[in-house]
């Protein structure tokens, strides 16, 4: 599974908590967990642990109070304590959030004391047969910080037979504050800055015959995610705005910059997410591109998507994707597959 060499749709899926009732429930490996929304107005200071009984992590890796949890042997706690899908899925350039966008979730299971990662491959085919493939790894520390990196391939189809584009993506994100599981009883959602290096290793092929000005660029967002307990006839929702510093054509396959304009341009993006039950999230995503070569349309793109967790080491997300216009190729919609295993 794999998606293409540039930033696809999907995926949107930061699973957290269940979705029937406002209740969170625990996913298997964190049986102890059995949290209503008002859990986030607890003090876990002001209310001191019990000898012997460990206090569970929330989303962001803070301690709950005592007072609503149940004693727990910390060998049960496998692959990180964080809550199933509170790390989301991985994006098509590697970033921990939906296939399209980046969240300000960070990647992993890990805890403010421990260490995370995902692993996931990607591919959408469109119906003008472009291919996009991607392979990447992600990095969380502490669920604070988040390290990633990607590997992008994109059949070029019939429009130059036999010829591919290749993308590599190195990011960082840093999560800046809030929780977007948690602070329930607050306004702010959870909020990340991120930065993504990437690299066109064949800009002569077609970009630079088509006028892009740059065949590697920095790009920057800011993300900001959260989570409404109960909000939807009593099923959670995961909203998330990310509003992107960019100058790449068609998420940097066609290079970056153009002969119609070399700057930057902040591109908004955003993604919706229903839980319909714990580890099953139905939702759509959006995102903005800009329109830098004056020998192709660009569009913006779109998904609707489903992500499953059916364990809490691996999640599958399908999505029907709207890329609209490609090259010579107009209304290239197609379907998406990904793949994440945590670690």
């Amino acid at each position: 599974m794999t998606l293409s060499r540039f930033p696809m749709p999907a995926l949107a899926m930061l699973a957290l908590l269940s979705g029937s009732s406002p209740a969170l429930s625990a996913d298997d490996d964190t049986p102890w967990l059995k949290l209503s929304p008002r859990i986030a107005g607890l003090d876990s200071e002001s209310t001191p642990a019990p000898p012997g009984i460990e206090l569970p992590p929330t989303a962001s890796g803070d301690e709950v109070a005592a007072s609503a949890v149940k004693p727990v042997a910390s060998a049960t706690l496998r692959i990180g304590d964080r809550l199933i899908a509170t790390g989301g899925v991985s994006q098509i350039e590697g970033a921990a959030g939906g296939g399209l966008n980046p969240w300000a979730v960070i990647a992993g299971y890990g805890t403010r004391e421990q260490i995370g990662a995902t692993a996931f491959r990607t591919r959408v085919r469109t119906r003008g047969d472009f291919e996009l493939e991607s392979t990447g790894v992600a990095v969380g520390l502490y669920n604070r910080v988040e390290l990633s990196a990607a590997a992008q391939r994109f059949d070029l189809s019939d429009t130059v037979p036999g010829e591919s584009i290749n993308v590599d993506v190195i990011g960082a994100k840093v999560r800046l504050f809030g929780d977007a599981v948690y602070d329930q009883d607050r306004w702010w959602p959870q909020v990340s800055v991120g930065l993504s290096w990437k690299h066109n290793s064949d800009f002569g092929l077609v970009p630079g015959l088509l006028g892009a000005k740059r065949r590697s660029d920095i790009e920057g967002y800011v993300a900001a995610t959260k989570v409404y307990l109960g909000l939807a006839a009593g099923f959670n929702v995961l909203t998330n705005i990310t509003l992107q510093a960019t100058r790449a054509n068609q998420f940097g396959i066609l290079g970056f910059g153009g002969d119609r304009s070399d700057s930057y341009k902040l591109m908004p993006g955003a993604s919706v997410a229903v839980l319909l039950r714990d580890n099953l999230a139905f939702g759509a995503e959006y995102r903005d591109k800009p329109n830098n070569l004056s020998a192709f349309r660009e569009d913006a793109a779109t998904d609707v998507f489903l992500a499953w967790f059916p364990f809490k080491r691996f999640s599958v997300t399908a999505a029907r994707v709207d890329l609209g216009n490609i090259a010579n190729k107009p209304n290239q919609r197609g379907w998406y597959l990904s793949g994440q295993l945590a670690f």
